[in-house]
């Protein structure tokens, strides 16, 4: 009988473990058992969860009802705002009223234009039907009016009179408007500081929910970083390891710096895993969890790749334990290969048994 040596059993075992693992169910049941002690049980992490989820919805119960309360203080002040714009607005009545009566005065005053109107029938209706852009028709017009006024002095003597009134009521009216305005800006001035106040109060709950939240990304995070990091290096040593050594085949991790942000929308390095042999390229994205924005990611690191190197990568590869489900119709609409964790070969199994 030919012994075998420890190093050769720990190859076979590399080399023949996944197909066992994905033919023979008994054997895949015996590898889980014996390793089910190497990671928490699914209901503790699930329970833990639900338990920080609960947390973070009472703490959002809480803000609710503090902006339920800045919400009726702002209805209050808007009710003050809105009796005080009703004032302004009675105010501008009365000052229709009053431009209403000068409108009539001026119609009388038409009535003596007659012959002239008749005279100047096309520039007088466009004189009335602009009278409220009078200022640019006036500069338009000036040319015209310096003949008209030479011909007509003493016409022009009596209208100069009844705008000199005009102008004075005018400026009554504009007295009593920058009256108004003075009011509205003392008014505007206490609605600021107002505002200020609660401004501040909100900044203030924002502040103590942000650390809220930032100590519950942190707990998460370590969680990742013992979990999932340090996961994803030594699997990407290992699978380095074994086809470099048996199968001559090139595992580099490219890195580069994407200048024009094609890849993150701003500059920054690209990291990526290739596999190369006879000519062949393929893109390896190795990591604890993939999520839908991550499949589009390495697609754009891929054509990053292909751009900038001009060489076409033949194969994309993505290997994960955990797959976000929104991913995987992306990944089918890319073409992109998904390797994930052996919960999930059962689960294909079993559907394509049923079918």
């Amino acid at each position: 009988m030919t012994s075998i040596s420890l190093e050769e059993i720990k190859k076979i075992i590399k080399t023949e473990l996944p197909s066992i693992l994905k033919t023979d169910p008994s054997f895949r049941k015996f590898i889980l058992q014996i390793t089910k002690s190497h990671y928490p049980p699914k209901k503790k992490t699930e329970d833990r969860i639900e338990q920080l989820y609960q947390q973070i919805l009472q703490m959002q119960e809480q803000s609710e009802k503090r902006w339920q309360e800045w919400i009726k203080r702002y209805d209050q002040t808007q009710a003050e705002w809105n009796k005080k714009w009703e004032e302004y607005e009675k105010r501008w009545q009365e000052w229709n009223k009053k431009w209403e009566e000068n409108e009539k005065r001026w119609k009388e005053n038409q009535q003596k234009w007659e012959e002239w109107i008749k005279k100047y029938d096309q520039t007088q209706a466009e004189w009335n039907k602009k009278w409220e852009e009078y200022e640019k028709r006036w500069k338009e017009n000036q040319q015209k009016w310096e003949e008209w006024i030479k011909r007509y002095d003493q016409t022009q003597a009596e209208w100069n009179k009844k705008w000199e009134e005009n102008e004075k009521r005018w400026k009554e009216n504009q007295q009593k408007w920058e009256e108004w305005i003075k009011r509205y800006d003392q008014t505007q001035a206490e609605w600021n500081k107002k505002w200020e106040e609660n401004q501040k109060t909100i900044n203030e709950i924002l502040k103590r929910l942000e650390k809220i939240d930032r100590r519950h990304l942190y707990t998460i995070g370590a969680l990742g970083a013992r979990w999932g990091l340090y996961s994803e290096e030594s699997f990407r040593n290992g699978l380095k390891a074994i086809i470099e050594d048996s199968f001559g085949v090139e595992v580099m991790r490219y890195v580069d710096y994407d200048r024009d942000g094609e890849v993150f929308g701003h500059p920054d390095q690209i990291e990526l895993d290739l596999i190369i042999r006879n000519g062949m390229v393929i893109a390896c994205e190795i990591k604890s969890s993939i999520s839908k924005s991550d499949m589009y990611s390495l697609w754009r690191k891929k054509e990053f790749y292909e751009k900038k190197h001009q060489r076409k990568v033949d194969r994309v590869i993505v290997i994960s334990p955990m797959v976000d489900p929104r991913a995987k119709p992306v990944a089918e609409k890319l073409g992109i290969e998904i390797y994930t964790h052996s919960d999930e070969f059962i689960e294909n199994e079993q559907k394509s048994l049923n079918d």
